[in-house]
């Protein structure tokens, strides 16, 4: 048996990309104006990917823990980013939550991770830490995303009870419990999906990629139980730390959902 995965030549790289004719020869016979943004987007991604893995490769030699600190910092920022990007909230309002959400909660699950589960004498060790946070932070933003949108779209489509139970005497927290436990649980539902049919309908990507790099499978799962694990709590941590810091800057003192927390000239994020 060989150990490590098969190669992929660039020649082999160019014919992965010829199966993207088949979803661009669908859309184009269906009229779907998904072209652009496929181009677009497999673009962008080759682009990322390779300077990100020519950045890996200097990041990995050097193994220094303030550089890898540093490249930590970098991912927890461009989630923030695109959490904020994604759900229409404002910038000055809002990034500052969701990048100690995201800060506070990826630390403490990785530091728990590398520390107990794996054994790392060196918490930032390169390869693990910047793997391992890239998959808390990844799974996370689809999180936050999704719960975050939930939790606004649901206040604004019954904002008058919320005001109603106000005017009865609840607490804000109390008149929002509904539309936070909806946001929670919308954000949280496909990764216990995922959780729940892991190995029956597909093989997680960890571990995948440690069967193809020739590890033993069982070592392979028991890193994917670990991680699987690790995301659920740190997706979990990060949305609900959202949500709870984002109640004390979305509304004014009276209790009404402030408007120009949002950039787009509706209730709510889309």
């Amino acid at each position: 048996m060989s150990v490590g995965a098969q190669g992929i030549s660039w020649w082999s790289l160019g014919l992965a990309f010829l199966l993207l004719v088949v979803p661009l020869v669908l859309f184009l016979m269906l009229r779907v104006k998904l072209v652009g943004s496929l181009l677009w987007s497999a673009a962008r991604m080759t682009a990322q990917l390779l300077l990100v893995g020519v950045f890996l490769v200097y990041i990995f030699d050097w193994d220094k823990p303030l550089v890898n600190a540093a490249w930590l910092l970098l991912m927890v920022a461009f989630a923030a980013l695109s959490v904020v990007g994604s759900t229409g909230l404002r910038y000055r309002v809002y990034i500052w939550i969701v990048l100690a959400s995201f800060l506070v909660s990826a630390s403490l699950v990785l530091a728990y991770f590398n520390g107990l589960v794996i054994g790392l004498d060196n918490l930032l060790e390169a390869r693990y830490a910047i793997a391992i946070t890239g998959m808390l932070l990844g799974n996370s933003l689809g999180g936050v995303i999704v719960g975050v949108g939930d939790f606004f779209k649901s206040l604004a489509r019954d904002e008058k009870r919320y005001q109603y139970r106000l005017a009865l005497g609840a607490t804000r927290f109390e008149a929002l419990s509904d539309h936070l436990r909806r946001g929670m649980a919308m954000a949280l539902k496909p990764a216990l999906a995922n959780m729940a049919t892991m190995g029956l309908v597909f093989l997680p990507g960890m571990m995948t990629g440690q069967i193809l790099s020739g590890e033993p499978p069982l070592l392979a799962v028991r890193y994917q139980i670990a991680i699987v694990i690790a995301i659920f709590v740190c997706v979990s941590l990060t949305v609900a730390l959202t949500l709870l810091l984002a109640l004390g800057v979305s509304f004014d003192a009276y209790g009404n959902m402030r408007r120009d927390a949002f950039r787009a000239k509706r209730r709510g994020p889309s």
